[in-house]
């Protein structure tokens, strides 16, 4: 069983993905090379972030999937933004008709939306959530929205805030990552990539219902593993 990914980020995901990817399902081995696929392996791609994925990249890696006749599935990994999770699967599915592009018979195929961002399912960790921080901003943030018990994948972002909603979501997880004295940068993600922050991050799904879209890529990760070979 052979998988390629096609991820929105040109960092982190390529970053957590495959530490998350080796937690999950570690018979699954990553390559470096695209010709190294053989058996139970994986190759990751960046799209180069959101549309770049679609209008530069989409039609060579379905191509070069459909050629290679060495991989079971090809999955795409990208943000919803402030889009839904359904539209952002719905703009994707139009591309690929519009574009008259088409995956071989036997691939499976799954887009896996990270709504809003990446940083938004790290914020469901509620072992590194402060309730009384010390960083003003940070209390406002709470005051806004409480991520620890509210789903952060349904978090906005205030009026008052310039930049986008994953922005914010970005902007509140350094925040609360920074009164654990926990560093988090798109380059370097360090700690959240560690099995203890995943095995929280499954924890909130299994107690709450939140996170949906991560439990999404949890359950591909489980028909993934079923089917090594």
């Amino acid at each position: 069983m052979n998988a390629y990914f096609l991820v929105e980020g040109k960092r982190t995901e390529r970053k957590v993905y495959p530490k998350w990817l080796s937690l999950l399902i570690p018979d699954l081995k990553f390559v470096n090379f695209f010709e190294d696929v053989v058996s139970n392996n994986y190759k990751i791609f960046s799209g180069d972030g959101f549309p770049h994925l679609l209008h530069r990249h989409l039609k060579a890696s379905i191509e070069d999937v459909n050629d290679s006749g060495n991989y079971n599935y090809f999955i795409i990994c990208l943000d919803a933004d402030d889009c839904t999770a359904e539209e952002r699967v719905l703009e994707v599915n139009e591309f690929i008709v519009e574009n008259n592009l088409t995956l071989n018979d036997d691939i499976e195929f799954r887009i896996i939306v990270q709504q809003k961002c990446i940083e938004s399912w790290l914020l469901g960790n509620r072992n590194v959530f402060k309730s009384n921080p010390s960083n003003p901003d940070l209390v406002k943030a709470i005051q806004f929205y409480n991520v620890s018990t509210e789903d952060p994948e349904l978090m906005d972002k205030p009026a008052s805030f310039a930049g986008s909603t994953s922005d914010f979501h970005y902007n509140y997880l350094k925040a609360v990552l920074r009164e654990r004295h926990i560093s988090y940068t798109k380059k370097n993600p360090r700690d959240v990539t560690e099995k203890h922050y995943l095995e929280e991050l499954i924890a909130r799904t299994q107690d709450t219902g939140h996170l949906k879209t991560f439990n999404n890529f949890l359950e591909l990760c489980a028909e993934m593993r079923s089917k090594i070979d």
